[in-house]
């Protein structure tokens, strides 16, 4: 019994655990889906205000205004792409390496910008204006840079695809057809006939050589023996000489 209420209780403990597990994993799901909600509002609250700060004001702060939002805008689509593209091509793991550290760069330009947009001293945030937009001109550049590589590699691998597809669908559509495609055997006229070879003339006299036939025959003799005599009864039987 008490080796039952031992694996009782250890079972107990047990879903216990699981339990408090899978919620503390359900909460820091939840915590960041409410933070990454929480990110793209305010970044689209923020991006619209940009918008509209770059056409209704004028001077260093309508100018201020463009630069983050060219700056944001072309930082995050370039995100987008290289995110996206990652899952289907692991060799842009290295591209995407790379705009990590461009990333830093852009971070660090667009909270300057974001703290000269609240600088009472607008005639000095002038004077830095040049640079401002050389450095965003540099950032941004990369960044398509790196948008654009990982756009047209994307679409070189899609037509490569798409053309061994269409290349495999002709050939099927061939096969399909192969009774239109074959070729007809062509017709040769019969050939003539070769000439009957010539028996070779020879100049000296051949004899013929002696046949089966002849050499199968009997011998006849050259002179035919003589026949007997007949006789006739009338004839008188000759008589024996005597011994005595």
């Amino acid at each position: 019994m008490e080796a039952v209420g031992a694996i009782v209780a250890l079972l107990v403990v047990l879903f216990l655990v699981l339990g408090v597990y899978a919620t503390v994993k359900v909460v820091r799901a939840a915590k960041r889906g409410v933070d990454r909600t929480i990110s793209e509002a305010r970044r689209t609250v923020e991006d619209t205000t940009l918008r509209a700060k770059s056409f209704a004001q004028v001077g260093t702060a309508g100018e201020l205004a463009q630069l983050r939002l060219k700056l944001r805008t072309s930082m995050r689509s370039t995100q987008d792409v290289l995110q996206a593209g990652v899952v289907e091509d692991a060799s842009l793991k290295e591209s995407l390496g790379l705009f990590d550290r461009l990333s830093a760069h852009g971070h660090e330009l667009d909270d300057e910008l974001r703290r000269l947009e609240r600088d009472p001293d607008k005639a000095s945030v002038a004077e830095r204006l040049p640079e401002l937009k050389e450095r965003t001109e540099h950032i941004t550049k990369a960044a398509d840079s790196l948008r654009w590589g990982a756009r047209d590699r994307a679409s070189r691998f899609a037509d490569g695809d798409l053309e061994s597809l269409r290349t495999q669908i002709d050939m099927e559509a061939g096969a399909l057809r192969h009774w239109t495609t074959e070729p007809r055997p062509e017709q040769t006229p019969a050939a003539w006939p070769e000439p009957a070879a010539e028996p070779a003339k020879d100049t000296g006299q051949t004899w013929p050589e002696p046949s089966a036939q002849a050499s199968q025959e009997p011998t006849r003799p050259a002179i035919t023996p003589p026949s007997a005599a007949p006789t006739y009864p009338w004839e008188k039987k000759a008589k024996p000489e005597s011994t005595t």
